[in-house]
């Protein structure tokens, strides 16, 4: 049985693991907080930029962008997968990689092929131990990512779309909800699908300057990098 110094020490060193584990709990809830205020910060440039693009695609344009044109023999998608670095966060990942998986197999089961663009450690991790047809990855975005990180490793399934090695383009990131809840979705980012709501039941178009291709070309890019970023 121990004796009283035994456990006056024990309940010193109790005392002193919480004092260290709530310095913990509010470093990271200041961190969390912080993050929550960048997504937030960005949410409205992105719905804002999903909202013109939907715009631009049921347009009555003379000129068709590629990236509005669908494919008529979808032969390999391209799925880019935004995970977290680090460990710890409960189901955030587990979650989201089932969906990647659903989606991956959803056209695996018509034959079609997949290749994967991969942000973030745990995503590395996972499609190593099971494998997977990996064209682009970047790790270590940290705490505060800059879009310019994302940049690379976004023109590298863009190149693809273009040269017609991949025929349609999907991100799969997790949808923030609350503290406790963040939702996986998948985003088809190309081909860019027309919004079929009543929102966009009338046509129109735009007057382009310089010109429709010059234009469309910069701002169809853009979205898709935002795209990526707020995700």
């Amino acid at each position: 049985m121990p004796n009283l110094k035994e456990i006056r020490t024990k309940t010193k060193s109790i005392k002193n693991t919480q004092k260290i584990t709530k310095a913990m709990q509010m470093v990271a809830a200041s961190k969390m907080r912080k993050a929550q205020e960048r997504m937030e910060a960005t949410k409205p440039y992105a719905h804002k930029f999903r909202l013109l693009v939907s715009h631009l695609a049921n347009a009555n344009a003379e000129y068709e962008h590629p990236y509005m044109i669908g494919r008529d023999s979808i032969k390999r998608v391209g799925i880019i997968v935004v995970s977290s670095d680090r460990g710890l966060c409960g189901g955030l990942n587990i979650n989201l990689f089932k969906r990647a998986i659903k989606l991956s197999k959803s056209y695996e089961d018509q034959s079609v092929e997949v290749d994967y663009c991969l942000l973030g450690k745990k995503a590395v991790s996972f499609f190593n131990s099971i494998g997977g047809n990996v064209i682009a990855v970047k790790t270590d975005l940290g705490e505060n990512p800059d879009i310019d990180d994302l940049l690379g490793s976004v023109k590298v399934m863009l190149d693809a779309y273009n040269e017609g090695k991949i025929d349609k383009l999907y991100v799969i990131s997790n949808e923030f909800v609350s503290t406790m809840r963040q939702v996986p979705e998948a985003l088809q980012l190309l081909p860019i699908l027309k919004d079929e709501s009543e929102e966009y039941s009338h046509h129109w178009d735009y007057i382009y300057e310089p010109s429709p291709e010059a234009i469309l070309e910069e701002i169809l890019v853009r979205y898709i990098e935002s795209q990526v970023y707020q995700a």
